[in-house]
């Protein structure tokens, strides 16, 4: 199956074009981007053993194709299984997340979960609402990419004053992007987006309970 999408734009120059789905390189200036769209996609395209292929030149605007395998088999009904619901708790959880729609859904989920919850806009928000409270939280969930201060910062932040303190990153992007481009410390806990409730749920669960290896 073959997706294309064309542009009529002006174009990529060779030099650059060898470059477009490496995780972290852009054209944009500092803070106009992170260079890591186009490295997604390509990793969403190789998770599913397709491929992505990119023809450009100035002047000429951009084609990608991408590939897909056909499924031709049978298509079966899933089997519906029943899951119990997660466990719910009542700790106070620090939410750092620029995105407004995912910040009121995992708001909405976590307060479903019966959570008290401290909401950040963005990082600096996130260290100024952690020095109000550092004492009576229990995890932190913070999202790695935010204008002005990001995942990161605001985790080292918090792990000088509660070195105690559970981290939880969410990120659309994925872990080893995020490592090589040092976003995300060796060994950070990442709960990959977009997530269902339920692995919210049972991942906070998971880490405010200390049931984490290592």
């Amino acid at each position: 199956v073959e997706l294309t999408v064309r542009d009529a734009g002006t174009g990529i120059a060779p030099e650059i074009l060898d470059h477009i789905f490496e995780p972290f390189f852009t054209t944009k200036d500092v803070g106009k981007g992170t260079g890591l769209g186009l490295a997604t996609v390509y990793a969403i395209v190789d998770r599913l053993h397709g491929r992505i292929d990119v023809e450009s030149a100035p002047g000429k605007g951009t084609t990608f194709r991408i590939c897909l395998p056909a499924n031709r088999g049978a298509v079966y009904e899933e089997e519906t299984v029943e899951n119990p619901e997660p466990e719910r708790g009542t700790e106070t959880i620090l939410i750092a997340e620029d995105d407004a729609v995912v910040r009121e859904l995992t708001v909405e989920i976590l307060i479903e979960g019966g959570y008290r919850l401290l909401v950040a806009k963005d990082g600096h928000d996130a260290v100024r609402r952690f020095d109000e409270n550092r004492d009576g939280i229990s995890l932190a969930i913070l999202d790695v990419v935010m204008p002005g201060l990001g995942g990161r910062e605001v985790h080292d932040h918090i792990q000088a004053a509660r070195p105690d303190l559970p981290v939880l990153f969410c990120s659309g992007y994925s872990y080893s992007a995020l490592t090589k481009g040092e976003l995300l410390p060796g060994g950070g806990e990442l709960l990959p987006k977009p997530f269902t409730p339920t692995e919210l749920l049972e991942k906070v669960r998971e880490m405010t309970d200390g049931r984490l290896s290592g």
